[in-house]
């Protein structure tokens, strides 16, 4: 046999979920704890948004930590060892430092030794961390990769501001990738169109703005949203466009998908999603309510609470879809190889 003709007869490489896990802070924070802060009360904050509580970080628990904790529970679920990991990614805006990297800090608290990065593409980090995660399985140049979307994201709010302050919580989630047969990761769209940076952003802290009394005196290091009409029509129009590219690239139709879990903004985007794309309200995952806009952790946070409600199960098509600051969108296709919670 040929060289060529044993390449051809080998069979591709796909990459699988195997596990999936998520981290809340213990601090739960109700809507009344804004009343005192700015003017909003907890009618005005779930009629608009969704969503009723989310979790802060206590003092001295920071992203690692989250993602760490996030990370052995999807591991533990796979029923694989932290040592059998051959790489980490990190989606996060809200690194523990801007050097090193946070996933190798989530190294460092698995007690394990292997190539580890972080990818800042805001609230769609987790759609692009999850694609390049199943890139490299695919390619052979690891065989378990965890990926994980951790935010702190309360230290990053300005609480004078109430169209941003109410909105998010921290938090974690991650998944265990390993190779597999047939496809799992079925396939990715991913985007981004630099000319709506300035929609969302924290202007200062970076090169372009490097820390100073007078940047801190005017707010620079906090979320700031230009426009929260203009985000809402990018989102509900990115994550519908982003959602039946990757259908009709794969091959399957909405009425395929078992789940739509998009990333958990505000219930009025998710909602105006789904109905755009046929989807009704029971296949959607909704799980802003209790945790508020996680940014990256939002989708694995979302994917874990499903799972373990069992609205997911073997065999099932998964469709993830998110939109964030940069800005970014994308979504990913999933085929559910995951047993049910014992």
């Amino acid at each position: 046999m040929t060289a060529e003709a044993t390449a051809g007869s080998t069979p591709k490489r796909n990459a699988q979920i195997a596990g999936v896990g998520s981290a809340l802070p213990a601090n739960r924070v109700p809507n009344s704890y804004f009343e005192d802060v700015v003017d909003t009360n907890d009618e005005w904050i779930r009629d608009r948004t969704g969503i009723a509580a989310r979790h802060f970080a206590e003092d001295g628990v920071n992203t690692s930590d989250l993602s760490a904790d996030a990370a052995r529970a999807a591991l533990a679920s796979a029923g694989l060892a932290a040592e059998q990991v051959d790489m980490i990614i990190v989606s996060t805006l809200t690194p523990d430092r801007p050097l090193p990297a946070t996933a190798v800090l989530v190294q460092q608290k698995l007690g394990v030794s292997c190539p580890a990065f972080d990818i800042n593409a805001a609230c769609s980090g987790f759609s692009y961390g999850l694609a390049v995660g199943a890139s490299i399985v695919e390619s052979g140049a690891a065989d378990t990769v965890v990926v994980i979307g951790g935010e702190v994201l309360s230290r990053f709010l300005n609480m004078s501001d109430r169209s941003t302050c109410i909105l998010f919580g921290d938090g974690a989630g991650a998944v265990v990738l390993t190779p597999s047969d047939e496809p799992g990761v079925i396939g990715s769209v991913l985007a981004a169109d630099g000319r709506g940076a300035g929609l969302l952003t924290i202007p200062a802290g970076g090169s372009d703005m490097p820390a100073s009394l007078q940047t801190l005196a005017d707010g620079g290091h906090l979320i700031q949203m230009s426009s929260g009409q203009e985000v809402y029509k990018r989102a509900v129009n990115s994550m519908t466009d982003a959602c039946r590219e990757i259908l009709e690239k794969s091959g399957y139709a909405a009425d395929d998908v078992a789940l739509l879990v998009p990333h958990q903004a505000n219930a009025r985007i998710m909602g105006t999603v789904a109905d755009r794309l046929g989807i009704p309200p029971e296949r959607c995952a909704l799980y802003v309510e209790e945790v508020g806009n996680t940014s990256a952790a939002s989708i694995p946070i979302a994917m874990d609470s499903a799972w373990r409600a069992g609205r997911i199960a073997h065999g099932d098509l998964v469709l993830l879809t998110s939109f964030g600051a940069g800005i970014a969108w994308g979504a990913n296709l999933v085929r559910w190889t995951i047993p049910s919670p014992a």
